[in-house]
């Protein structure tokens, strides 16, 4: 997947990404400080926003190929069980009971099958939407500051269901997220943003131990400081 010469303006944000790649089947991880433009940039390959210039070049995917996945996860105004169930509707998929079973039990909602989705702790949401957005097999999911403020339990099963997914069959990810121990941990591929441009890729080793400029440097010692 490409990003090319991609620009989308507000009233004092530009981003502007000229030539950016992401790599098939590895897992992105996407930081910065706030305002530096990543949902931005996130919704806009989600198909979410449209730039104002350039395009994004998917390779073989399609929109039907690419989900999304945010912090605070809209939920249909139905049962537990008709969300996750919704890609798999809208796209005339078929999953067997014990398959769409398996997912439920995976995000800790069995026997909440029937309950009201939108009732569900801020947790049980992120974890349904998570849940949501993988029931189809996806080949592209972004996740947009969804593990955020989950405890660690969770969090940690975020991460064993990706590696899980990553040995059997790879699929591209891109996560922002300000949790650097799970970008450090899950990730293949990290990109500082800031101001609407990416000042650094590479792996997640190199990016944090040998940031190349001082607005990196800086945002990696208030993250030691405060502990996010």
């Amino acid at each position: 997947m490409k990003i090319i010469e991609c620009e989308k303006s507000y009233k004092d944000f530009h981003l502007n990404i000229k030539d950016f790649e992401l790599e098939d089947q590895k897992i992105h991880g996407i930081v910065g400080n706030n305002g530096c433009g990543k949902s931005t940039l996130v919704k806009i390959i989600a198909g979410l926003l449209k730039p104002d210039l350039g395009v994004v070049d998917y390779g073989p995917h399609t929109m039907q190929d690419i989900t999304i996945t945010t912090q605070r996860p809209y939920m249909l105004h139905d049962t537990v069980y008709n969300n996750l169930i919704y890609p798999l509707k809208i796209r005339k998929m078929i999953l067997s009971k014990d398959e769409i079973a398996e997912w439920i039990s995976k995000c800790g909602l069995s026997g909440k099958e029937k309950q009201y989705a939108p009732s569900l702790s801020s947790g049980e949401r992120q974890k349904l939407s998570f849940a949501r957005s993988l029931i189809f097999k996806p080949k592209v999911v972004l996740i947009d500051e969804t593990m955020a403020n989950l405890d660690p339990d969770s969090v940690a099963l975020f991460e064993q269901i990706i590696s899980e997914i990553q040995l059997k069959e790879p699929i591209t990810w891109i996560i922002v997220s300000h949790q650097l121990a799970h970008i450090y941990n899950i990730c293949d591929v990290v990109h500082f943003m800031e101001a609407g441009t990416i000042l650094q890729s590479g792996i997640p080793k190199e990016v944090f131990s040998n940031p190349q400029n001082s607005i990196i440097r800086k945002y990696l010692q208030n993250y030691m400081v405060v502990g996010n």
